[in-house]
C-alpha cells in the first residue's frame, strides 16, 4: 500500500469490486498541490493491479471534489515554477512538459481499463473540473458547481474534454466567458450521467458503481477501449497538445503575466474578483503599463522589507 500524502485509497467496504480513492486535502478543499497528480496515477495503478476491482469511484474529502491548481503552490510570490516561470524569456518546453506530465497524470483515469465515476460535491473547478472529466461518468450533487474560470485569463484547460463531453457551442460558451454551471444545469446539458440532491450523492453514485461492479472486467475494459477509441480518432491527443501549449502561453503573455503581478502585489483575492466579475481584463500595451507599474511597487515593498 502506497504512503500517499494527498490522497487515500480503499476498497470499497463489503464490496471489494469498488475501488475508492478520496483526495484528501479538506483544509485546502482538495486543490491541487505539486504532488497530487503524480499520486493520483498511482492509486489508478494500485486499482488496476487488484483483479477483484472492476470499478473506481473518485470523490473528495471536505466540502469540495476539487478547487483547481493550489495557488499557494503554483501562484504565490516570486517564485520560479516550470509553469509560472519568473525568468525571461520564458521556455514554452519546460512548461509544456510539466503540465503535459500533470494532464497525462489525470488522463491515467481515462485510460485505466476500468470504468471511472466522479463523485462531485462542492467545486470541481478549474484544474479539479479537468480531474473530474477525466473520469468516465460524473454523478455531481444538484447544488455542485463545475467549470473552468481561469479561461478568462491565466489558463487554458489541458484535457480538453470540454468539447468532447459538451460538443462545440457549449463548450465555447464556457470557454469563452469562464462561467461554471450547477450539477442541475449539467445534468441539462448532458454533462452529468446523474444529478441528485447532495444528501443522496453517496447512495446515488454507490448504486451506480455497483451496477457497474456486476459486469465482468474483460466486457468493462473492451467497452471502455472502444468509446476511447473513438474519441482518440475524433483528434484528443492532438488537441491535448494544442491546449496544453497555449494554457503556458496564457501564464506567460502579458495578460497573464499581469494577473500574476496583480496578484502578487493585491492578493490571489482580489485578482480572481476581478477576474470574474466582468471587467475587461487588461491585454496589450495596457498590460504591459500595468506590469511595470505592479513590479515597481513590488521593489517597494521588497526593498521595504529589506531595510
Amino acid at each position: 500500500m502506497h504512503d500517499f500524502k494527498t490522497l487515500q485509497i480503499s476498497q470499497q467496504p463489503g464490496q471489494p469490486r469498488i475501488a475508492r480513492i478520496t483526495l484528501n486535502r479538506p483544509e485546502r478543499l482538495n486543490a491541487i498541490s505539486e504532488a497530487m497528480p503524480a499520486e493520483i496515477r498511482a492509486a489508478v495503478q494500485w486499482a488496476e493491479a487488484h483483479e477483484a476491482v472492476h470499478v473506481i469511484v473518485l470523490d473528495g474529502a471536505g466540502r469540495a471534489f476539487c478547487a483547481g491548481y493550489d495557488l499557494q503552490d503554483f501562484g504565490s510570490g516570486r517564485v520560479d515554477h516550470p509553469c509560472q516561470q519568473e525568468r525571461h524569456p520564458w521556455d514554452p518546453m519546460a512548461d509544456y512538459a510539466a503540465m503535459k506530465g500533470y494532464t497525462e497524470d489525470f488522463m491515467s483515469l481515462w485510460r485505466c481499463r476500468k470504468p471511472t465515476i466522479a463523485k462531485v460535491h462542492g467545486h470541481a473547478v478549474a484544474g479539479g473540473s479537468d480531474i473530474a472529466m477525466c473520469c468516465d461518468l460524473l454523478v455531481m450533487a444538484d447544488d455542485a458547481t463545475i467549470g473552468y474560470m481561469p479561461t478568462r485569463v491565466w489558463g487554458c484547460p489541458t484535457t480538453a474534454m470540454w468539447t468532447q463531453r459538451l460538443g462545440a457551442a457549449r463548450a465555447k460558451q464556457l470557454m469563452f466567458t469562464g462561467d461554471v454551471i450547477t450539477g442541475r444545469q449539467a445534468a441539462d446539458w448532458g454533462l452529468a450521467n446523474r444529478v441528485v440532491p447532495a444528501a443522496e450523492l453517496e447512495a446515488a453514485t454507490l448504486a451506480l458503481a455497483e451496477r457497474i461492479a456486476g459486469v465482468p472486467s474483460s466486457h468493462l475494459a473492451m467497452h471502455k477501449l472502444v468509446v476511447n477509441q473513438a474519441m482518440l480518432t475524433m483528434g484528443l491527443e492532438q488537441t491535448q497538445m494544442f491546449a496544453t501549449l497555449f494554457d503556458g502561453i496564457t501564464r506567460h503573455n502579458p495578460e497573464g503575466l499581469w494577473f500574476r503581478r496583480y496578484a502578487q502585489a493585491e492578493g490571489f483575492k482580489a485578482a480572481v474578483q476581478w477576474r470574474d466579475s466582468g471587467r475587461p481584463i487588461p491585454e496589450g500595451d495596457d498590460a504591459r503599463a500595468r506590469i511595470a507599474e505592479l513590479e515597481a511597487k513590488l521593489r517597494e515593498r521588497e526593498g521595504g522589507t529589506a531595510a
